[in-house]
């Protein structure tokens, strides 16, 4: 059955739609920008004929031209632009302005400084030559154990422009973390900071970072960065040390080695809930494309604008981050607390004080400004044109908010992509109208598709996020996978030559993609599925709860046991008056097929480090599974929280024994 087409939230200014870089794009490929829908069949009907003239229009840089834009169209095994040397770091540095900045480096204290154009190339050049004296190469691995600021963007792109293959984690990650992924890469140089600020404290990880490179054997080298002003003691380190100051302040010539389209960038790993981490590599060019693309068209991102995403450097969004610098537009990056106690709307005031004119956040971001109470209009958000929001499905609850709160012009972008691409799939371009709880559209070039159980397409209906044509920022491989099949099993084994990404959508009749959360987490009652973000959507736009997770558990008797897990706010009481308003909610909000068997009390969430809800981890704790098999405690932002799950399965498991 068609869904009726819904009123739109916001529909596109013609002025601002005429005056974007989509429609100037458009223009230069022969179409009509005003039409998405159409730009977007032809972007995934005609992939050599969009890919190539997104390589046309961002003028992209080659010392080798390609010979063709796509060679083989298999899916895993697509071969990009082949032919073609490039580099990424290049096009990064090349639409630097002198004497603009390129970087404002931003934290919770809401301090901020610049980094100009020309400091960032000569900063590149120094790093980079400290790493080539090193005997980087490339294809060597440097590894970065460092917070979201100017430092990890300096050494990624110093890295990048010898060829060298970068990979980073936030400082938050205990030394073991991030030596089950950096071990992986058998790494020749880390580069590691004193410590990191976050809601009001400095915290020291000289030790940890001692520690971490005792835990990597090849290590040639390591660069020892002061940020928050602790000195390195004299410490007995596995190899050469060097001080940051002494690397980044060389006077040299920077000389960008070109590699094939498919070299490797960077790894970036899954957040490995169990077991080691996923490596997922990415090449230079693929993630050049893309992010021009995703950043320069969808975001309208160009010189004179400037970016500000919250992230830390181990969730992909620090890498769309850094490659803001690909558009001309200066990034800023921020250190800390999304909302520090000290002050909650810090974000708001550094966006208005710098002049931002993308904002990007959270959900959780979002909702919590609203309970909160906190009106970011109270400064001068003139400049915002673009809130982006991503890492979970935004409810539809937070549009009208946004839009009375932060600017009626705003684009509100709810974006839903992944680590695995290191992009979107789906989410708002300046020409796309905006549904409220809804994404606009399939990102160009993406061709998205929703599957049955029988790998039909479906529209209307809930189904499985498949991409049906390859993507150049699909993964070159996966990390110590010489035969590809971890890659293979990760993506194509339901369905043969077809991307399946682990999502359950609705795409709907009239082009919007509505985000109903993890398959693999997927509620099944009575043989229906149902979406666990529908659920949380309708219990966290409740003044009394802070968060919600629901699970849906087979039980060895053939049951089905569906509770809904809540974090009641601060002084309130979780009584049978609250239960009811819940269920009442979610019966008129969602269905009542969506309404829990029990509503049970928790004192918090666990997430992973980026943020994501540990729905399936959570479902196998309560079903007995040892902690050990379910997840690692060193990605878990509260690792606690997982004693006290396994705890409650237990206990019910106890209970149902003896009843």
């Amino acid at each position: 059955m068609t869904r009726p087409y819904p009123e739109p939230f916001t529909t596109p200014d013609p002025q601002v739609v005429a005056d974007s870089n989509i429609m100037d794009f458009a223009r230069h490929a022969g179409l009509d920008g005003t039409d998405y829908a159409a730009l977007h069949r032809w972007s995934v009907t005609d992939l050599e004929g969009f890919w190539g003239a997104v390589w046309a229009y961002f003028d992209i840089d080659a010392d080798t031209p390609y010979e063709r834009v796509l060679a083989e169209e298999t899916m895993p095994g697509a071969r990009w632009f082949p032919g073609a040397t490039l580099n990424y770091a290049h096009h990064a540095l090349r639409n630097l302005i002198a004497g603009r900045p390129a970087i404002i480096a931003l934290d919770e204290t809401g301090s901020g400084h610049a980094v100009t154009g020309e400091a960032l190339r000569a900063q590149v050049a120094s790093v980079a030559a400290t790493l080539r004296d090193l005997g980087v190469g490339k294809g060597d691995r440097v590894v970065g154990y460092l917070p979201n600021t100017p430092h990890a963007i300096v050494a990624f792109l110093a890295a990048a422009s010898l060829g060298a293959v970068w990979s980073v984690c936030g400082q938050d990650y205990a030394p073991k973390a991030a030596a089950d992924r950096f071990a992986q890469l058998e790494p020749t140089v880390l580069i590691a900071a004193d410590g990191y600020l976050f809601n009001g404290t400095a915290h020291d990880r000289r030790d940890a970072s001692l520690e971490l490179a005792r835990a990597l054997p090849t290590l040639k080298a390591t660069l020892l960065v002061d940020h928050v002003g602790l000195p390195w003691p004299s410490r007995d380190y596995p190899s050469l040390v060097v001080s940051w100051e002494d690397a980044a302040t060389r006077t040299e010539q920077l000389a960008c080695t070109p590699v094939p389209f498919d070299h490797p960038l960077w790894v970036v790993f899954s957040s490995g809930t169990t077991g080691l981490p996923k490596g997922i590599v990415h090449g230079h060019g693929g993630v050049l494309l893309e992010h021009l693309k995703t950043l320069g068209l969808h975001s309208d991102l160009g010189p004179g604008d400037r970016l500000l995403w919250y992230t830390t450097t181990h969730w992909m969004m620090w890498n769309l981050v850094a490659s803001t610098l690909l558009t001309g537009a200066t990034t800023c990056t921020y250190e800390g607390s999304p909302a520090p106690f000290a002050k909650l709307d810090v974000l708001w005031e550094l966006a208005a004080r710098h002049r931002v004119t993308v904002f990007g956040t959270s959900p959780q971001y979002l909702l919590g400004m609203a309970k909160f109470g906190i009106d970011p209009s109270a400064h001068d958000l003139s400049s915002v044109r673009v809130v982006g929001c991503t890492g979970s499905a935004l409810p539809a609850s937070a549009y009208p908010w946004v839009r009375k709160n932060v600017g009626d012009r705003v684009l509100l972008a709810s974006i839903s992509g992944g680590t695995d691409v290191v992009s979107g799939f789906a989410g708002s371009a300046p020409n796309t109208p905006v549904w409220a709880g809804e994404l606009s559209a399939p990102h160009l070039g993406v061709a998205l598709a929703a599957y049955d159980a029988e790998g039909r397409p479906v529209t209307d209906e809930v189904g499985e996020l498949v991409v049906t044509r390859p993507m150049p920022s699909m993964p070159l491989c996966f990390w110590n996978d010489p035969d590809g099949t971890r890659h293979h099993d990760a993506y194509f084994s339901s369905y043969p030559g077809v991307w399946r990404h682990g999502d359950w959508i609705t795409h709907t009749s009239y082009g919007s993609v509505i985000v109903h959360g993890r398959s693999d987490s997927t509620l099944n009652r009575n043989g229906v599925r149902l979406g666990s973000a529908d659920i949380h959507d309708v219990v966290e736009r409740l003044a009394e709860i802070t968060e919600a997770l629901v699970i849906g558990a087979e039980e060895p008797d053939g049951g089905y046991w569906m509770p809904l897990f809540v974090v009641p706010a601060a002084g309130v009481i979780l009584d049978d008056t609250l239960r009811e308003k819940i269920k009442e909610a979610i019966r008129t909000g969602a269905s009542p097929r969506h309404v829990p068997d029990e509503i049970i009390e928790v004192p918090g969430i666990p997430h992973t480090r980026t943020g994501k809800k540990l729905e399936v981890p959570v479902k196998r704790l309560l079903q007995g599974a040892p902690v050990e098999q379910v997840v690692n405690p060193a990605v878990v932002d509260a690792p606690d929280l997982i004693d006290h799950f396994a705890r409650l399965g237990a206990e019910r498991r106890k209970g149902r024994t003896t009843a």
